[in-house]
């Protein structure tokens, strides 16, 4: 049974008491490649903030509900990735009018439809058949660890966008309704972690909140040869441009 999200007349304006993120690990082991390691120090995330905050006076665009969005992780190069037992939110994203930007069981990185294999290319890593680079985006460069490929059944707009929270435990939180194409989804748990104040129910879009086990294996991919693509291949986009 989905919570009730509560009515509130604005419904872009919610922000949370202190500006953190937080993770909700759920019951079905990551696949692929651990991303514990490629987190970024504290430090890093503040002088992140700063450059992100710069970004946004040179136009920087915000959204509503349902606006893409790219998790700040990205903005690491040695970030390998989300991973699809996962759900994040990011509760300082300038890209939204929410400041929320919502990973909901995604696997990848956004900006990296096709994953890579590092740049240099690790020798030792199988995830991706292809020599692509994957770049940071904004920040330019490119990734330097491997990632895997997005599912094909979990883009980025099913799985990745802003949004708000919606209900949760604390009569003294501000919460939004969720606008149509969405509903109210309890996906944060406050008993991970120490998330009491991000914890609650979100705005996904309806129908998205699937089993991770259920998802369909299917990831997106490049053909081998570039000049005979398969009719599985280049469905996640436009591949990036070979090194070198």
């Amino acid at each position: 049974m989905l919570p009730i999200a509560s009515t509130r007349s604005d419904l872009s304006c919610y922000t949370t008491r202190e500006m953190v993120r937080a993770k909700s690990k759920l019951s079905v082991p990551p696949s692929g490649i651990s991303n514990s390691s490629a987190r970024a120090s504290r430090l890093e995330r503040r002088l992140l903030g700063v450059a992100l905050l710069l970004l946004g006076g040179l136009g920087c665009e915000s959204g509503g509900v349902g606006d893409p969005c790219i998790p700040e992780d990205e903005f690491f190069d040695t970030f390998s990735g989300f991973s699809l037992g996962e759900v994040n939110v990011e509760s300082r994203s300038f890209q939204c009018e929410t400041r929320v930007c919502l990973v909901n069981k995604f696997q990848g990185r956004v900006s990296c439809p096709y994953g890579t294999n590092g740049t240099p290319p690790d020798p030792t890593s199988t995830t991706v058949n292809h020599g692509l680079p994957c770049e940071v985006p904004n920040f330019g460069g490119n990734v330097k660890v491997p990632v895997l490929p997005q599912r094909t059944e979990r883009p980025p707009d099913v799985a990745v966008y802003c949004s708000c929270r919606c209900d949760g435990k604390d009569p003294n939180a501000r919460y939004c309704e969720c606008p149509s194409g969405f509903e109210c989804s309890e996906i944060v748990s406050d008993q991970n972690q120490g998330q009491a104040q991000l914890a609650g129910s979100y705005c996904i879009r309806k129908g998205s909140n699937v089993d991770p086990a259920r998802v369909d294996q299917t990831e997106c991919s490049v053909p081998v040869d570039p000049n005979k693509p398969g009719p599985n291949d280049l469905t996640c986009g436009s591949a990036p441009a070979r090194a070198g």
